[in-house]
């Protein structure tokens, strides 16, 4: 089967989001995960549903399908990377994400999104642990019975260091209707299972996946090549479960050369389906 592949916005931070929904579209990509932030298409501006619309109308034009992240690190508070989340002990703080998710689902059933990624939250120090996880079970119960109305699909992504950063606490929770978002990353960072296996074990319970390179141990979005992902065991994973949603490349470190990234990085995946002889022979020994 064709894999179908999308890049994250947040790594074209510096582009206005027409200039990089442009650039992504002329590098060949399929779709774009689009980081909703207060320079691409701000949820909380006066104007975000005519916003939203004039955005799906170019999507439609640019033939680009669509996921919608929701990890920009200011978007809430100005003074605190990524707070409020779910697992804020603040309820006003908590109910402030849930309705950031809420709004982030109506902009993608406006934008037919594939799905909505989002992720727990660190819970502070002092927190009780099954105290964080109550608070969470009842956002994310909120949450997905909202996305279930505006007809997207709810995917949560474990990180490294959150409340849920595991794939294992994923399915702990156990929720129907969620999801999950895969960054395939991320199983490097916390050892847990090679980003390959994963992709075949949750392979029913998958609505989105990110991918890009990462050293073992260290979450730091690499491009491809740089660090220890063995990016085509990952892709023959996904056509063996065949997975045809988007795959989206998140490199949110490279928006100074997104220029650059863009094109490069699908170029990169591409070879991995077209490998020659000599870069089959060094794929191979690289999976040993």
């Amino acid at each position: 089967m064709t894999l179908r592949f999308a890049y994250n916005t947040n790594g074209a931070a510096h582009h206005r989001l027409d200039d990089a929904l442009q650039l992504i579209k002329a590098a060949g990509y399929d779709g774009v995960a689009l980081t909703l932030d207060i320079h691409h298409l701000d949820p909380f501006a006066e104007n975000w549903s005519a916003e939203a619309g004039r955005v799906a109308s170019l999507m439609e034009r640019l033939d680009l399908a669509c996921v919608i992240e929701t990890g920009a690190r200011f978007l809430l508070d100005p003074t605190a990377k990524h707070e409020p989340t779910l697992v804020t002990a603040d309820a006003a703080g908590r109910a402030r994400r849930i309705g950031f998710l809420k709004r982030a689902c109506e902009i993608g059933g406006m934008l037919s999104a594939e799905a909505v990624s989002f992720w727990a939250g660190v819970p502070k120090p002092g927190i009780d642990r099954g105290e964080a996880m109550g608070w969470l079970r009842d956002g994310l119960t909120e949450v997905v019975a909202f996305a279930g109305e505006a007809g997207v699909v709810p995917c949560l992504e474990p990180e490294p260091g959150m409340l849920i950063e595991t794939l294992d606490d994923f399915a702990a929770l156990d929720i129907p209707g969620l999801r999950l978002a895969l960054d395939t990353g991320h199983c490097l960072v916390t050892g847990e299972r090679e980003p390959a296996a994963a992709v075949r074990e949750f392979s029913e319970r998958i609505g989105t996946v990110a991918i890009e390179d990462m050293a073992r141990g260290h979450h730091i979005h690499l491009p491809f090549g740089e660090g220890d992902m063995d990016v085509p065991g990952v892709l023959d994973a996904l056509e063996e479960i065949a997975f045809g949603k988007l795959i989206c490349v998140e490199l949110s470190r490279e928006s100074h050369r997104a220029d650059l990234m863009i094109p490069q990085a699908l170029d990169y995946l591409r070879t991995c389906r077209r490998p020659g002889p000599d870069l089959a022979a060094g794929q191979e020994t690289r999976r040993q």
